[in-house]
């Protein structure tokens, strides 16, 4: 299946990020944890990192919501549902911390009705894979991944968002504060271990029917 892998905004208004940031610093530093993988997996050779989660009625969900649907409108035309779990996921890499290479979707995966909401992957090639989940008795799939960078790039060395797209081609993501970053869930990304400072960031993923 071909597909454009990755697609970015930059334009984000400065005075909102400086809002949202001091918002989040407020309300949710003092809720951050040590990232886990699916399963409540502990495990930092993975993911070294720290994280909570921003529930989508923040106002920052409607927000992001517009460039979500700008982008899928754009580019994929993808059947989007809505934000996976009804949350974001505030992320925070200080130094030393990392996320090695994993996938938030796979796309060769026999489906089966479960009544869980969330399935576990194996992992192939050192490559963490979220499977799809079910809920409501209907299938859904992860389908658009986003990032939004919070942090200047000024504030951290290294961090940089890596991915790798369905041709192989290995890119960089933007590092400016505001910039969304959008991509395809069964793209194989990672961030590098930051080695100065901190690196602050809203994720998420958009979940919509299972591939036909």
């Amino acid at each position: 299946m071909a597909y454009q892998s990755i697609w970015y905004f930059s334009d984000l208004p400065k005075d909102v990020v400086e809002i949202l940031d001091r918002d989040l610093c407020t309300h949710f530093d003092n809720q951050m944890h040590e990232s886990r993988l699916h399963g409540d997996t502990l495990d930092k050779k993975r993911r070294n990192s720290k994280n909570t989660w921003v529930p989508t009625n923040h106002w920052i969900s409607g927000f992001l919501w517009h460039y979500i649907q700008k982008a899928n409108r754009d580019n994929f035309l993808y059947d989007l549902s809505h934000i996976d779990g009804e949350t974001l996921q505030y992320t925070r890499y200080e130094k030393g911390e990392y996320y090695n290479w994993h996938k938030d979707s796979g796309i060769s995966i026999n489906y089966e009705p479960r009544m869980n909401n969330i399935s576990e992957g194996n992992t192939t090639d050192n490559t963490e894979v979220h499977l799809d989940y079910l809920n409501q008795k209907t299938e859904y799939v992860r389908k658009l991944s986003f990032t939004l960078q919070l942090s200047s790039p000024d504030d951290y060395e290294g961090g940089n968002v890596q991915l790798i797209d369905d041709s192989g081609l290995t890119y960089i993501a933007p590092r400016q504060r505001g910039c969304i970053i959008l991509f395809d869930s069964r793209t194989s990304h990672r961030v590098l271990k930051v080695t100065k400072g901190t690196r602050k960031s809203i994720v998420g993923w958009v979940v919509g029917k299972r591939w036909r």
